[in-house]
């Protein structure tokens, strides 16, 4: 009888190519597997990686703009004190760029070029911005010491204007005193009458008869006054007649002064030096014309004051 051939070998080849082919496709599964893994942790890192550069750029422009906040605050300090901020608006101005450049970079492009020369001018601007505040401190701490100082001069100042015009008043006081005892007096005021003979009567009641008056005498004394300067002194005389006018005549020596701030008419005047030793004066008056009856008033002017003053009737 014939032997029929055995398949064991042909069955054992099959096997191994379906092991093999197997362990191919586990190894590729493997390879896959780990590069997928490896790709997954690029990633998370790369993530990462931006997250870290994103709050890195968040907390770089939070600091430029705490920077822009104190320098515009010391440009305010600086314009309230009266000076120029020149120097702060271009540095605030440059704060602003840097702010517009910083929130221009997209998600993840801040690099670490850009990262580092942005903080290296962040710390610039502080030590510019630490050194306006000292020179700020300094200013208001001069100021403060120079209103002080002014303050201090104000006062002396008012007080010594206020001593000024202590002394201007005392002064004004005094030299209002001193022109008042300075003031001549006219003393034992007689009036006489002339007649057309030039022979004088006298009448203690000062009473005389007018047709028979030609002139009018008066004559009097100065009284001492050791205050009076002796100078050179001008007498006025002032005849006043009845009605209340003044006798007036520019050709008889007649003029016009200041009394009290008004202009008067003056009879005749004088010139005298007082020697203050109780000098006798004298006037005599010639109308020129009748005199009117009634009473006449006799008035004595020194430096515009009345020094003097008498009452004498004609009948």
């Amino acid at each position: 009888m014939e032997q029929v051939p055995s398949p064991a070998p042909q069955n054992n080849s099959r096997f191994l190519l379906i092991l093999a082919l197997a362990l191919v496709l586990l190894g590729i599964n493997g390879v896959l597997y780990w590069m997928n893994r490896q790709k997954s942790a690029e990633n998370e890192q790369l993530t990462t990686q931006v997250k870290e550069k994103d709050a890195k750029l968040e907390d770089q422009i939070k600091q430029y703009e705490t920077l822009k906040a104190d320098f515009e605050r010391q440009s305010q300090e600086v314009q309230a004190m009266g000076l120029s901020n020149d120097s702060l608006e271009s540095k605030i101005a440059s704060i602003n760029a840097d702010l517009l450049k910083l929130r221009s970079f997209k998600a993840g492009s801040f690099s670490i070029k850009e990262q580092q020369r942005f903080k290296q001018r962040a710390v610039n601007f502080e030590a510019q911005l630490r050194k306006k505040d000292e020179e700020i401190a300094q200013l208001k701490a001069d100021n403060e010491a120079l209103y002080t100082e002014t303050t201090t001069l104000k006062d002396r100042q008012n007080r010594l204007t206020d001593t000024i015009s202590t002394i201007a008043r005392s002064n004004q006081e005094l030299t209002e005193k001193v022109a008042v005892a300075s003031r001549l007096q006219a003393e034992n005021i007689r009036v006489g009458v002339l007649n057309s003979r030039d022979k004088e009567k006298a009448d203690d009641e000062n009473e005389f008869k007018a047709k028979r008056v030609e002139k009018v005498k008066i004559s009097f004394n100065l009284a001492r006054n050791d205050v009076s300067p002796k100078e050179t002194k001008q007498i006025m005389l002032r005849l006043i007649e009845p009605d209340g006018s003044a006798l007036y005549n520019l050709s008889t020596g007649g003029g016009t002064f200041m009394v009290d701030g008004s202009e008067a008419f003056y009879t005749a005047k004088q010139d005298i030096v007082f020697d203050n030793t109780r000098q006798p004066v004298q006037f005599l008056y010639a109308k020129g014309a009748a005199y009117k009856t009634g009473q006449h008033t006799v008035e004595l002017y020194e430096g515009g004051v009345m020094i003097g003053k008498t009452t004498f009737t004609l009948k």
